[in-house]
Parts: C-alpha cells; structure tokens; sequence
C-alpha cells in the first residue's frame, strides 16, 4: 500500500486531473484508491479528505480500502464563499460558549469563518428547535475552559472537545464532570516516522516495544483503551515533549520510533519544520477521535441544551450545508500547505 505522505502528495505542485464530474456516484474500478481518486476529480490527491469526510462510514470502517464495485459519493470542491449569517450570534446572548484559537483547521479567529468546527457550531445553534440567541467568546487559554470556565457555569457550552472512553473509564475528570455533544467532526490520528525506519503498522502487535511522542497534555485514552492498554501494560514507552515541534525533533534525532498526532496537526508541523519527505505518516489510523460540545454536568439545563444541540446537529447533517462547510476547511487547509 502506499503510503500516506506520498498520497497526501506533501509537496508544492498539484498533478494533472482527468475529467471527473462532481456532486455524483463512483463506481471504484480496479486499481483505485481514495488517493488516486482524488487527483482524477481534483488534480490534487492531496484532497483526499473530501472524499473521506464525504464516505465517512464506508472509508473508516475498511481503513482507507477501496474494493472494486464500491460506490462513493464525489463532493465538488465547495470553494471559498463567505460563511453563513449569524442572526442569532450576539453580545447579550441566552446560551454562552467558549472556544479558543490556534487550532486550525478546526477554531481559529484568522481563518475563515474562525474554522470547520466553529462555522458547524454556528450553523447548528442556528438550525436547532426554538433557536436562541448565543454568544462565542475566545479565551486561548484552553486549561481554564473545562475548570472554571464552564465547571463553574461561567460559559454554558465549550468545544471542540475530545471525549474519553467514558464506558470503560467513568471516572476520568471529562467523563465524570461533562456530558459530551454527539460528534462535530472525526478526526484520524495517525503514526509518524522517519522515512526509511522500516516501522510498520499492520497491527497493534507492531507498536509493543516502540516508543513513541505525543506532545504533553494530548489525550492518551486511545493508547490505553480496552483490549490495547499500551501504557498501563508498560507495552510501549511514551515521551511526552513540550510541543508537537519537539516531538518531531525528537523522532529526527533518533530518541523516538513514532509520533502520534492527527492528520492536520501532523502536516503543519512537518511543513513547519520543513520535513516534507523525511517524515512519513503510516496508513492505518490509530485511532478516529470526535470532537465534541460539552456541557457541566452542573449546568441545570445542561441536558435540555444538549438534546437542542444535537437536534440542531443532526438537521445541519442531513442537510447539503455540512458537507460543505467540511469540504471548504479542508481545501483552504490542504492549499495553504501548498503555498508555503
């Protein structure tokens, strides 16, 4: 299989696309690939997220495989127009939420429309039943958010958030405080190595013995998840450095076998760090986490909110405006990579 770096096509000039219709069914042929689709449609098989966030059920569930006689759906490229009206965003708002920045392509206050997850927030408040008035206030200070932010009911609802594994670990701090949204977006998280390490990840027998980065204060409930409990086991060892840019240094000095952090993470730092074609990601998904809305369990009303929330959710996906709202993050991600 190929793997993921060269599939992404981490590198400045896009290829030459065939005709392809958009916005219709593909029947997959022998020899495709989500990654080689995705250069016929777009000419960049960089894009390869629009048609994984498009066949979302069907890409997770066989791991990036495709098989002669699949059918996928080709979303067209939504382009860059301006994000929908917020009527009901104001100051003096009835609901009151709180995000942060620098978390792109996700939140961030110099993207457009402040990110994927922020215009999907906006756009459900605004498609739940009996809308309200809200109001979004960025604290980049992400640590004050879970406590005393929303602990304390300062702010009603906060995201995006990644949600424990709260069956097998109730007593986990977010488990046990908050109750979660249903999923605004899923995010895979993938495993970097050095370009000719030789590691490989088939299975999670690959892992055991490897040691491996995620920067300090990321969650660590995937590695240790029931049937895998890599770390409470003493199965790997786990480096936890400052920052993802040091956990890529690390892997370059030899000091790590991998590191793990999801996919747009992952390629800005190796873009960042100019580590196109040193740093490679491997094609398995470690994991696929959800970001989610949450709410203090304190909150009296949380759960009344919660269930508008996720009504409001619900309609926005059954609705063509999702697919576009993650369709245009994920060009305006993939482009700005190209540019720099």
């Amino acid at each position: 299989m190929r793997r993921l770096l060269t599939l992404l096509a981490f590198c400045a000039a896009p290829l030459a696309a065939q005709a392809q219709s958009c916005n219709t069914q593909y029947m997959v042929q022998g020899g495709d690939t989500i990654f080689s689709i995705a250069e016929t449609v777009y000419g960049d098989p960089e894009k390869w997220t629009l048609l994984y966030y498009s066949n979302e059920d069907l890409l997770k569930s066989k791991v990036f495989q495709v098989t002669p006689g699949d059918t996928l759906f080709i979303p067209c490229e939504a382009g860059t127009q301006a994000a929908d009206a917020t009527p009901l965003q104001q100051d003096n708002a009835e609901l009151k939420l709180v995000t942060g920045s620098n978390f792109a392509p996700f939140t961030h206050t110099e993207w457009p429309g402040q990110g994927m997850v922020t215009e999907v927030v906006n756009a459900a408040l605004e498609a739940m039943p009996d809308p309200v008035t809200y109001s979004v206030r960025w604290e980049n200070d992400w640590s004050r958010h879970l406590f005393p932010l929303l602990d304390e009911k300062q702010f009603d609802m906060g995201f995006p958030w990644y949600k424990p594994d709260c069956i097998s670990t109730p007593d986990n701090e977010r488990c046990a405080n908050f109750h979660f949204s249903d999923p605004l977006v899923e995010v895979l998280v993938l495993l970097f190595v050095r370009e000719g390490s030789g590691f490989r990840y088939e299975d999670d027998a690959d892992v055991i013995g490897k040691t491996s980065c995620r920067p300090k204060g990321y969650f660590t409930h995937d590695l240790d998840r029931p049937g895998r409990e890599w770390i409470s086991k003493g199965l790997i060892r786990l480096v936890q450095a400052d920052t993802p840019q040091a956990c890529f240094q690390d892997l370059m000095r030899g000091t790590v076998d991998a590191v793990t952090v999801n996919v747009f993470l992952g390629a800005t730092t190796i873009d960042e760090l100019g580590l196109r074609g040193q740093v490679l990601p491997l094609d398995k998904p470690l994991s696929v986490e959800g970001l989610h809305v949450v709410i203090s369990k304190k909150h009296w009303r949380g759960t009344t909110h919660l269930y508008r929330f996720n009504a409001g959710l619900a309609a926005l996906k059954e609705s063509d405006r999702y697919a576009q709202i993650v369709s245009k993050h994920l060009g305006i991600f993939w482009d700005k990579l190209q540019t720099n």
